[in-house]
């Protein structure tokens, strides 16, 4: 159902509310037709901050957008973004490119096979609606630290859909090889707002500029020039 669209082939997005997920859908959007746009609550933090974000990226993508439950799997993780009561990680932007600094920091957020749940889930709206593919922002800077970014993770997941769906969706990410800095360059050559984010594991309404979702997005805005524009929106 996105504008402008004359393709045959039809997709479910995975939608966050943040910046990945969002460039993903605007990139997938020339060349299939966006039928749904999915946002898991799985008990996190920033959930209803998250899911309002996507409502109106949606909206703006003329998609419809549906919010699917998964409470249990807040119920069973340790993460920090989950448990409201966990000290989370406040990594400082020079330290982004420590091997050492992420892991910690990835290891205190880490949610129990959260992206192969949310491929999954979107895999079963996918058969169920005839679509062919599963659109999701998947990014190579946070492939450094979480494996279920990177180029393996959507090659196998996208060959176990070839045996659990019976349509064998296929999974796109057009951001696989970007960094967040090219998604801030590319959304402004494409004039794609970015007024409507939210990348916080905190709470919110407001990003907090100290997690580290919040300290990567921060960085693209300002390597990209639009830091001092956007921050005061965001």
């Amino acid at each position: 159902m996105s504008g402008g669209c004359n393709c045959t082939t039809r997709a479910i997005v995975l939608l966050s509310g943040g910046l990945d997920s969002l460039i993903a859908a605007h990139l997938a959007a020339c060349d299939h037709d966006l039928r749904l746009a999915i946002t898991c609550d799985y008990r996190q933090r920033a959930a209803v901050a998250e899911i309002k974000a996507a409502a109106i990226q949606a909206a703006r993508l003329n998609i419809p957008h549906h919010v699917v439950n998964l409470p249990w799997l807040g119920d069973i993780s340790a993460a920090a973004i989950t448990d409201p009561g966990a000290q989370m990680p406040h990594p400082q932007i020079s330290q982004l490119n420590q091997p050492t600094v992420t892991a910690d920091s990835a290891r205190q957020v880490w949610v129990p096979n959260r992206n192969a749940v949310f491929v999954m889930v979107a895999a079963a709206y996918a058969e169920a609606l005839e679509c062919d593919a599963i659109v999701a922002g998947f990014n190579a800077e946070e492939a450094a630290t979480f494996a279920d970014n990177s180029p393996e993770f959507v090659a196998a997941a996208s060959n176990l859909l070839q045996y659990s769906a019976a349509n064998q969706p296929t999974i796109v990410s057009p951001t696989l090889e970007m960094t967040k800095t090219e998604m801030v360059e590319l959304a402004s050559e494409r004039g794609i707002a970015l007024d409507m984010l939210y990348s916080c594991y905190e709470v919110g309404p407001r990003h907090c500029w100290r997690c580290e979702s919040c300290r990567r997005l921060q960085r693209a805005l300002t390597e990209a020039g639009h830091w001092e524009r956007l921050r005061h929106h965001l």
